[in-house]
């Protein structure tokens, strides 16, 4: 028993010793460890200090590539001085003293010049403007010092083409093991894997061998210290045009010209237009890729179809975030307008318009009940109900049989709205109905002749641009109401040159001179009487189109400057005519029937009223029945509490004597620069319930031609996701537009009198275009030669009410296949007009109108 117990302790001893063995042979392993840790980060260490010595040292000698700073290593000395004296320079010049090496006397002429060797050598080669060429230098030492200059130049270029040191260091982990750089003459042996930089002269190559080559990692970190692309690229907007310190080195022009190859390689596949690198969002995107750098995975055709899009969607509506605030702070116009696309569809587009400017809601595709007062008036119900019903102020749609029926069942239901024609709409109305006047539409049809004539035909084209001096007939508008009568007023502008075309022996020699066509063309450009038209058309419809103009305004709702603007307009065409009522007595009648019928509301007289430029200017104003009775009329309807009610009229009488704020210096002098929502804003804290109806009237827009931009996005309308597409490419189209107020609509009433102000000059003359001299040092005129050509014609004018418009039959010219397309499509949708409203509001249809193919005229 006790042999057992020694056999155990003893069996015990041994395992205890095996254990402090085991111990004592690990802790050995773990101190030869940390020995070899240490040995390791001393040679690390040592490497990073021997890498920065090599900086410091290339710091030193600045050189001018990677080539430049392995032969000043590989050297390790400094050149002579003897070295230094190998520029042919100091063959013809010398130090004028030893001590100052920048100042060189020539041996020449004995100038004096400062600025070291190079100085001289510009002075020995002439042609620079910083210092005078050398008079007594001979040429051939002129020729060899430019030989030399041009040759030192090319070979600093072809060095500069080479990466820099930064740029390859960079590129590796610093951390890594240390690059084996190895200076090998050219073909030699194979280079070995890794960068290889050969030299301009061919005499070293320059192999980079790296055991690991990992790129320089950015952490999560580095996301909050990148800058905003967007934020970028307004600030380098903001600074203008400033060159970057690399930009004109040859390797970055090499790199960005690969970009852009690729860049505009994929946009030819794609099919992408030019313009579209004219999109604000364009620069963002390049600013973006370049700030993640080499390696950039693309976006995959599910990511840009469904997240992606999601993303915009969100982004889009923190955009619009400020919208809905002002919904509810001032109120808001809801916009109808419909319209039929290529595939026959009628599509209504909705958009909520407010101080904050337009937004895009949604469009309904409308083709089985656009034409039903009832479903139009449940549809637009709905919209009002979405937005909330106590912050829409008014509905504006055009002036279709439909949607005025319609706006009745909604003014009914709705006691605190109001149905609003478009006003754009019901001017365009306006111009339609004045151009249907026998002596304006035989004009206007002559003038479809004439383009349509010129432009269908290339070489005649060319021929017209010289004559023009590459000025085109047509004149797209800003509008799509305006361009058919800006084109007119673009003919008259060339009516000499047109002139001159058609007398010319170019044209008489042409084939196009023996057509009958051309024969007809030839007479409408020799007529006086078709000038005398297109200048009456001109003084009518040139106020007309001002006003246009100003209701499209995104930079001052036209709300408080409409009502004036008609009457200035009108009152524009009567000094036009230098006050004759029998010449524009019709023109007044179908002008005050589309407004007193259409177009006049309650709205525009209380905005009219509340407008302090014309308020305190017109000192009328008060006694004017239909301004008054509008101004009540809006404050019964938009303000239902009655108590509030009569504390406006309470503080209308503060507003009317311009008492506190309203008669402050600042407040009188801004009446007429500030728009009249911000000059309430600013002055009207005293009268605090007036105050906040005249912003809610002064805020609101006056038609809805905010609906007829760009509406080809529309033609793929038909499941969710496109629509969410529409929805993001709308409003931000619309965001743009108003960013852009201040330089695409300046709202100025006082530009409807300037606009005929070069009509008003020839207004006396205008029944003397015959008068007219074709050469200014000849007697003959215009009048001579219209006698001579046999087209002749009495002056047509427009009479007053004698003629009826009933009797006043259009008679059709049938010239040319254009123009009966033309009349055709007239005499089929003339009686659907008031009922269906435009048909489309494609940017071709404008030109369609004149008989031009878009294509071909862009």
């Amino acid at each position: 028993m006790e042999e057992e117990r020694n056999g155990k302790t003893e069996t015990k001893r041994k395992k205890k010793k095996k254990k402090e063995r085991q111990k004592r042979n690990e802790k050995k392993e773990q101190e030869e460890d940390r020995n070899e840790t240490k040995k390791k980060r001393r040679e690390r260490n040592g490497r990073r200090r021997r890498r920065r010595r090599r900086r410091r040292r290339r710091r030193t000698c600045e050189p001018t590539s990677l080539v430049a700073w392995y032969v000043f290593t590989a050297q390790m000395s400094t050149p002579s001085e003897g070295s230094s004296r190998k520029d042919p320079a100091w063959q013809y010049a010398h130090l004028e003293n030893p001590q100052n090496i920048n100042r060189f006397k020539c041996n020449f002429c004995g100038k004096i010049s400062n600025g070291g060797v190079y100085r001289v050598k510009q002075h020995l080669a002439g042609g620079f403007r910083n210092i005078t060429a050398c008079p007594k230098c001979p040429a051939e030492v002129r020729e060899e010092i430019r030989e030399y200059m041009t040759k030192k130049k090319k070979e600093k270029e072809e060095m500069n083409m080479l990466p820099h040191f930064d740029e390859l260091a960079n590129a590796y982990e610093e951390d890594e093991e240390d690059d084996d750089v190895e200076v090998i003459e050219r073909g030699k042996r194979p280079l070995a894997h890794g960068s290889e930089v050969s030299s301009a002269r061919g005499s070293t190559t320059i192999s980079t061998v790296s055991k690991t080559k990992k790129p320089k990692q950015k952490g999560p970190i580095d996301v909050f210290f990148t800058p905003n692309p967007d934020v970028v690229v307004q600030n380098r907007k903001a600074q203008g045009k400033q060159t970057r310190i690399d930009a004109n080195d040859p390797y970055r022009k090499e790199l960005r010209e690969r970009a852009c190859i690729r860049f505009a390689r994929w946009m030819y596949d794609a099919g992408i237009p030019f313009n579209a690198v004219n999109c604000d969002s364009f620069g963002p995107m390049i600013e973006a890729i370049g700030q993640y750098g080499p390696g950039m995975k693309p976006p995959s055709y599910h990511e840009v179809r469904v997240p992606l899009l999601k993303k915009e969607i969100e982004h889009t509506n923190n955009l619009m975030k400020g919208h809905r605030d002002d919904w509810v702070k001032y109120g808001c116009s809801i916009m109808m307008d419909g319209w039929t696309d290529k595939k026959g569809r009628t599509l209504l587009n909705f958009l909520v318009n407010c101080p904050k400017g337009t937004m895009f809601v949604e469009s309904i595709d409308a083709s089985s009940y656009s034409k039903d007062a009832e479903k139009m008036f449940q549809l637009i119900e709905k919209f009002v109900e979405r937005i909330g019903e106590a912050n829409v102020v008014q509905i504006v749609t055009d002036s279709a049989a439909a949607n005025v029926l319609a706006g009745k069942f909604l003014e009914a239901k709705f006691a605190h709205l109001y149905w609003t024609p478009c006003a754009a709409h019901c001017l365009d109305l306006m111009l339609e109905d004045i151009f249907k006047i026998p002596s304006l539409k035989r004009a206007f049809e002559r003038a479809i002749v004439v383009h349509g004539f010129i432009y269908n035909r290339p070489t005649l084209l060319n021929m017209m641009r010289r004559f023009t001096q590459m000025k085109e007939l047509i004149k797209p508008a800003k509008t799509r109401f305006a361009t058919a009568f800006l084109t007119l007023a673009r003919i008259h502008q060339q009516k000499n040159n047109l002139r001159k075309m058609f007398t010319s022996e170019e044209w008489t020699t042409s084939k196009w001179a023996k057509e009958q066509q051309g024969k007809r063309v030839a007479q409408i450009m020799l007529m006086p009487s078709f000038w005398n038209t297109v200048v009456y058309a001109l003084k009518v419809s040139g106020p007309l189109l001002c006003v246009l103009r100003l209701v499209d305004g995104e930079k001052k709702p036209p709300m408080g400057y409409i009502y004036e603007a008609m009457d200035r307009a009108k009152e524009a065409i009567s000094n036009a005519f230098g006050g004759k009522e029998e010449r524009y007595n019709n023109i007044f009648e179908i002008i005050d029937r589309k407004w007193d019928v259409q177009l006049h509301r309650p709205l525009h007289a209380a905005g009219y009223f509340l407008n302090p430029e014309y308020f305190y200017s017109n000192p009328n104003i008060e006694h004017d029945n239909e301004v008054m009775t509008g101004l009540y009329n809006c404050i019964s309807k938009l303000v239902p509490n009655i108590d509030v009610q009569d504390k406006i009229s309470q503080e209308l009488s503060i507003y009317k004597q311009a008492e506190n704020l309203f008669g402050l210096p600042m407040a009188i002098r801004q009446r007429a620069t500030t728009a009249p929502a911000a000059w309430w804003a600013a002055y009207g804290s005293k009268t605090p319930n007036l105050q906040k109806f005249a912003i809610k009237v002064l805020s609101l827009t006056c038609s809805s031609s905010g609906c007829e931009r760009n509406w080809s996005v529309f033609e793929h309308v038909g499941s969710k996701r496109l629509n969410d597409l529409v929805f993001v490419k709308y409003n931000r189209a619309l965001k743009r537009r108003y960013d852009m107020r201040d330089i695409l609509d300046p709202i100025s009433l006082k530009n409807i009198d300037e606009s005929n102000e070069w009509l008003l000059g020839r207004m006396d003359r205008e029944l003397d275009e015959d008068d007219e001299f074709v050469f200014d040092d000849d007697i003959l005129t215009w009048g001579d030669v219209a006698t001579a050509s046999g087209v002749g014609e009495s002056s047509q004018r427009t009479r007053a009410t004698s003629t009826s418009r009933a009797r006043a039959t259009p008679r059709v010219t049938r010239s040319s296949s254009v123009l009966q397309l033309v009349d055709e499509e007239e005499s089929e949708e003339t009686d659907e007009e008031d009922v269906d409203g435009y048909k489309s509001n494609d940017e071709g249809q404008d030109y369609d109108l004149l008989g031009v193919d878009v294509e071909d005229d862009c």
